[in-house]
């Protein structure tokens, strides 16, 4: 079992996509939501997964995650998903992933640093807006089910 721990941030108008040194395209849905945990399957650019994670405890919780053939989890997404879909560009700059929607969720962009303790201290790059850790409406498995906050 691994912890994840990480704090997400919307991101302001000063974002610049050439600032990052990778972009990869990512389909998912959620299998399962519950306040307990969430079923995720997720394809990023040509590898997929399965990934289990517990209830968020602060900016921490437990996660587990497994390949999976492509084939398979389009038609996990395509058959059992209970949620919509969510897509998405991440586009990596130095230790934070900023992630820019589509389709549904067009015009929301968040990021998210992901951290060795819950204190550690980092920098935060102009593109850094609002914190929304603990706020579960930026949540992906509330974003694919609720849609974008108002």
């Amino acid at each position: 079992m691994g912890k994840e721990i990480e704090r997400k941030y919307i991101v302001n108008e000063l974002f610049d996509t050439a600032l990052a040194t990778e972009s990869h395209h990512i389909i998912q849905g959620y299998l399962s939501v519950t306040p307990e945990s969430t079923v995720r399957v997720r394809i990023i650019d040509d590898k997929a997964y399965l990934t289990v994670k517990s209830k968020n405890k602060g900016a921490t919780r437990n996660e587990w995650e497994y390949p999976l053939p492509v084939k398979d989890a389009t038609e996990m997404l395509d058959e059992c998903s209970v949620t919509n879909i969510i897509d998405k560009t991440r586009y990596i700059v130095n230790r934070w992933e900023v992630d820019i929607f589509h389709r549904s969720l067009e015009g929301l962009r968040l990021a998210e640093i992901e951290l060795t303790s819950e204190n550690e201290a980092f920098e935060t790059p102009v593109f850094i807006g609002k914190e929304v850790t603990a706020d579960p409406r930026y949540y992906n498995s509330v974003l694919s089910d609720k849609g974008k906050p108002e």
